[in-house]
């Protein structure tokens, strides 16, 4: 795994913009090298903002939509339609937007969904399918995704992966969370080690609030205390931030993107 790639940007629409362009970009050239790519996608006000930049850029149809994957990095167990959940975030911002076929959407389970509201079964199905579409030459729990996008909360979180619980030493590629910190309590998320088989890891992260945990997470803390510090990227790992989140980082570590 290489060093981290930190990039600022002047605030966090510009840091949505730019990740939505580096997006259309890396997906098009991993369909022009292999012919499928597959992506993994992040809630909050940054990634939800990101799929919006993308939804409205005119290059999103450069993208071939009938070879793309989707895939999620963590759901809250919740109702199928629930505003709170990633999947129907990114539905309303993106996937509703663009001609992808629907079998190539792999959201995480909801509570009303065959399972029933148990989020132990529902990881389960969730890793079920993913190993479904896992290769010999991924040679991990999870097939390797050619983009995993991640946010960070100012805690250091990534996913639904937060400091000091177990899931942080499960080594299974999907868990239940239970009783996490920031509603809702029950969750679904990839483990880092499903994470880190992504060929790159983007984590998009803005906001003065969040400014302490980047500087820990790149300073090398450890995973547990800052689960952002464990996600690697096989071949990149690519720190996005804006001016807020990146006030703490030494000169030397961060390039300036935007001005």
């Amino acid at each position: 795994m290489t060093p981290p790639t930190v990039l600022v940007h002047r605030d966090e629409h510009m840091l949505a913009q730019a990740a939505a362009a580096r997006l259309v970009t890396g997906l098009v050239d991993v369909q022009a090298a292999r012919g499928r790519a597959a992506v993994v996608l992040t809630g909050g006000g940054v990634g939800t903002a990101t799929l919006e930049s993308l939804a409205s850029c005119p290059a999103r149809d450069a993208i071939d939509w009938s070879r793309l994957e989707v895939w999620w990095g963590d759901e809250r167990f919740l109702p199928s339609g629930h505003p709170e959940r990633n999947e129907t975030q990114a539905r309303a911002a993106l996937l509703d937007k663009v001609d992808i076929p629907p079998e190539l959407v792999h959201p995480m389970p909801a509570s009303d969904g065959p399972d029933g509201p148990d989020p132990e079964a529902g990881a389960a199905r969730y890793a079920a399918e993913l190993a479904r579409a896992t290769k010999p030459e991924d040679h991990g729990p999870a097939p390797s995704f050619d983009i995993l996008m991640l946010g960070m909360g100012p805690d250091g979180h990534i996913a639904s992966l937060f400091p000091e619980m177990p899931a942080l030493h499960d080594n299974r590629p999907v868990v239940a969370v239970h009783r996490a910190p920031k509603p809702p309590p029950t969750r679904i998320t990839l483990t880092l080690p499903a994470i880190n088989t992504a060929r790159e890891v983007w984590l998009l992260v803005a906001g003065e609030e969040k400014a302490h945990a980047v500087r820990l997470a790149l300073a090398g803390a450890g995973h547990f205390q800052v689960p952002a510090a464990g996600a690697r990227g096989r071949q990149r790992t690519l720190w996005l931030l804006d001016r807020a989140a990146a006030r703490l980082l030494p000169p030397t570590l961060a390039r300036i993107a935007s001005p």
